[in-house]
């Protein structure tokens, strides 16, 4: 049970389009001490109305190999979730796609470390995330991969990047808002690797940008038009409930509403879907990160408010086709 679960409760509704198909393009498992996420937790999760068909695990430091050298470590955490898609008898197909972590600024020797990875998982394992998360403010945390200021600029890294698409992995970018140029050059000089933008591309909304709401939705607006010229990159809809959103949602006395979380957070969604089009776009839970906000039925219930005038084909492709499509579902098995 999380810590916030009798405020979570404080807020219920009546599920949504309860029969609409999706893929939960992005959440993590974990097992921290006194913080646990692990598949019972998940499940139940799941399990409070919306139809989660499948969903993708993205790397979180879970399940590292502490006899195995700092580079290859990580692989354990393949296998780590690997382990329990299989123990998973539920009828969603959790972790249908794995993407762990790898460090590119290896270079050509980080191919070792993705064929481990493979190796782990066949056919779940799907790509890798090396998070960019950086700012100059010390108010602001750095990704928890402490990646160097610029990574995705770094030539060592690009050697490693490189790597990739031998093995036709795809690539998840977690980025702050301010850094969405130095995406759009990795993205320019790779144009055949697939590249799924984390979380519409981190707007801030704490520290310095505290109180700039309006300014950085239109620099990032700005920005992400340009990304979205690059035919490779995919965007995740969601990850915009986490506390250095600057919403403040985990302050109120009584979680939002599904109307309250659709409204504040329909600006970003809609900008997304219009600017990428739906085939290039995927919605995502990141629980349990940003149940820190919301409930899991109250966050899919915002997404299908800001949805509810799309197409049937548009809902397909936003809520599972484009997920499926892109980290290749389809051939997933234990």
């Amino acid at each position: 049970m999380s810590k916030n679960h009798t405020w979570l409760h404080l807020t219920q509704e009546e599920t949504l389009e309860p029969d609409l198909p999706i893929c939960d393009a992005h959440h993590h498992l974990w097992e921290y001490p006194n913080n646990r996420y692990l598949l019972e937790e998940y499940l139940d999760d799941t399990a409070k109305g919306h139809n989660i068909i499948s969903s993708v695990f993205v790397e979180c430091l879970s399940g590292y190999l502490t006899n195995l050298s700092e580079s290859a470590a990580p692989t354990g955490e393949t296998k780590f979730v690997q382990e329990l898609a299989i123990k998973n008898k539920n009828k969603t197909a959790v972790a249908a796609g794995i993407v762990s972590f790898a460090d590119l600024l290896l270079g050509d020797p980080v191919a070792e470390i993705l064929e481990a990875h493979i190796a782990m998982s066949p056919n779940r394992f799907k790509g890798i995330r090396h998070a960019c998360g950086w700012d100059a403010s010390p108010l602001i945390r750095n990704s928890h991969t402490q990646p160097p200021k610029s990574l995705y600029l770094d030539k060592n890294f690009r050697t490693g990047f490189a790597k990739l698409s031998k093995y036709n992995l795809t690539f998840d970018a977690w980025l702050y808002h301010a850094q969405l140029g130095e995406l759009l050059s990795l993205a320019r000089a790779f144009p055949e690797q697939p590249i799924i933008l984390d979380h519409v591309g981190g707007p801030l909304g704490i520290g310095p940008y505290k109180g700039k709401r309006t300014e950085i939705l239109t620099t990032w607006k700005s920005m992400t038009k340009e990304l979205a010229k690059c035919d490779n990159i995919i965007v995740k809809l969601g990850g915009i409930s986490m506390a250095i959103n600057g919403f403040e949602w985990h302050k109120r006395k009584k979680p939002p509403s599904s109307e309250e979380l659709a409204e504040a957070t329909r600006p970003y969604l809609m900008h997304c879907i219009e600017a990428f089009t739906p085939q290039r776009c995927m919605f995502e839970s990141n629980f349990p990160v940003d149940k820190v906000s919301c409930s899991y039925n109250i966050l899919w219930n915002s997404f299908k408010r800001i949805t509810k005038d799309f197409s049937a084909d548009e809902k397909c492709f936003l809520y599972q086709g484009v997920a499926t499509k892109t980290y290749n579902l389809s051939d997933s098995a234990s």
